[in-house]
């Protein structure tokens, strides 16, 4: 005997004892359908039907008929045909939602899970670790944003790639996703400019310790915060706190995220056909990022923003690599190689031996500055660009604070004096200073009176 019949004649029995019972009066009808399980209608029905058919009228009339919610055979086919012969390797959620996009698939995940888990084409998942307290999410949008970097096959028939993220703490929603060969300043500052642009400045970014990030005196140590990189340059002088991870775990909520990123998007870009960079660029700013917001991103806590509204052409002067340097002795800058020749300047002869700063911007050119004056711009290769007018800058001396980041207006500087030793030639008269020849008789020395002698003096 099968444990199907088995048991239907254990319910039987069971039946029949209860049944027994109520005839006893043992029992009113309302406790003999609670020890079966069943209503006080229902066991009514049941004691009819065995009074009627006997034994046959208590087996369950459902048994051998489909049911109306059966998924047809030829659409579970179908599902299984596809992930062996499109989908292979996707996770069971991912392909589901693919289904029911594509293919107007209307059946539930669960189905489709267990339907791949009894064909043999998904393995059954590790049962999970103990329960870990997550750390609350800030409460609004711009109070902390995530930003790292994940090395990755990301594109098919291509070497290894850096996708650099940067995410919301509060809702997980990406900013800014794109790839580069390598990680580091250049793309960090790339990806806080669009973020920034687009956005606003948060109040804060959480990183890695990765050494364009901070610098880290000795390995496992705290970071040394005096000492700030191009990035935390940048990240000060607008007022942002810099917070670093000390630990994976610390960034679980972006570990997650890429987790995410490299089970789905590698698949997006091969089934789209996308082998470049520039094209995945283009198809992860234009068509993945916006399908993974709406799939994955949460509503904040509170409807209000913590974004600052930003110039962007102070912001281009600010996410950019600075650096110092001397005026060699034929007023030329050197930089990465390149010899920055300055042009004659109205303000003053020459710059030999003044410290000036050089600025690389993130399309390769060039700019030199004297505290906050542009004295030129150059292209990537080192050449003056004659059409860009050398103004002054925007750029204060001092960090502002986050309030009031509007651009800075310039005032006139007063008129210069002219030297006391000036020619007095285009001079007007009423500020000629010591320039007039005076008279010789004033300049004129006086004779000395001679001494008297001692024989006079007697």
């Amino acid at each position: 005997m099968n444990r199907a019949a088995w048991l239907q004649d254990r319910r039987m029995q069971k039946f029949r004892d209860v049944l027994s019972r109520w005839e006893a009066g043992e029992l009113s009808m309302m406790e003999a359908g609670e020890l079966l399980g069943m209503s006080e209608r229902q066991f009514r029905r049941y004691r009819e039907r065995y009074e009627e058919e006997g034994q046959a009228g208590l087996v369950d009339r459902r048994l051998g008929k489909p049911s109306q919610k059966r998924v047809p055979d030829d659409a579970r086919d179908r599902m299984l045909a596809l992930y062996r012969e499109e989908y292979r390797d996707w996770n069971v959620k991912h392909f589901h939602e693919q289904l029911r996009r594509d293919y107007g698939f209307r059946w539930g995940y669960t189905w489709t899970k267990t339907q791949l888990h009894t064909a043999g084409l998904v393995e059954r998942t590790a049962r999970r670790g103990p329960h870990r307290r997550k750390r609350p999410r800030k409460p609004c949008e711009g109070m902390m944003l995530h930003q790292d970097g994940s090395r990755f096959a990301w594109l098919a028939g291509q070497p290894m790639l850096d996708l650099i993220v940067t995410m919301d703490d509060a809702t997980s929603k990406i900013y800014s996703a794109f790839l580069v060969e390598e990680e580091g300043t250049a793309s960090t500052l790339r990806a806080l400019a669009e973020v920034f642009a687009a956005e606003g400045l948060p109040s804060s970014l959480y990183t890695d310790r990765g050494s364009h990030y901070f610098f880290t005196p000795q390995a496992g140590e705290p970071v040394d915060k005096e000492r700030l990189t191009q990035v935390g340059r940048a990240l000060d002088w607008l007022g942002i706190e810099h917070i670093p991870a000390y630990s994976p775990e610390a960034r679980g909520r972006s570990e997650r995220m890429f987790g995410t990123l490299q089970d789905r998007l590698p698949k997006e870009l091969a089934r789209a056909g996308i082998g470049e960079i520039e094209a995945a660029n283009r198809f992860i700013r234009e068509v993945y990022l916006p399908a993974h917001n709406a799939r994955f991103a949460k509503p904040p806590a509170l409807d209000e923003s913590a974004f600052v509204a930003v110039d962007p052409a102070m912001l281009a002067e600010v996410l950019c690599v600075e650096e110092e340097r001397v005026v060699a002795r034929d007023n030329t800058v050197a930089f990465a190689g390149r010899r920055l020749q300055l042009p004659q300047s109205p303000l003053r002869a020459h710059y030999v031996r003044a410290r000036v700063k050089v600025r690389q911007y993130p399309d390769g050119t060039l700019a030199v500055f004297h505290g906050p004056r542009r004295l030129a711009r150059y292209g990537a290769d080192g050449t003056e660009l004659l059409d860009v007018p050398t103004a002054t800058s925007v750029t204060p001396c001092s960090p502002p604070s986050r309030r009031g980041l509007a651009t800075k207006e310039l005032v006139a500087p007063a008129p210069r004096r002219p030297a006391l030793t000036a020619a007095a030639r285009g001079v007007p008269r009423s500020m000629r200073v010591g320039t007039k020849k005076r008279p010789p008789g004033r300049t004129k020395k006086h004779p000395k009176r001679a001494r008297p002698s001692a024989r006079s003096r007697a």
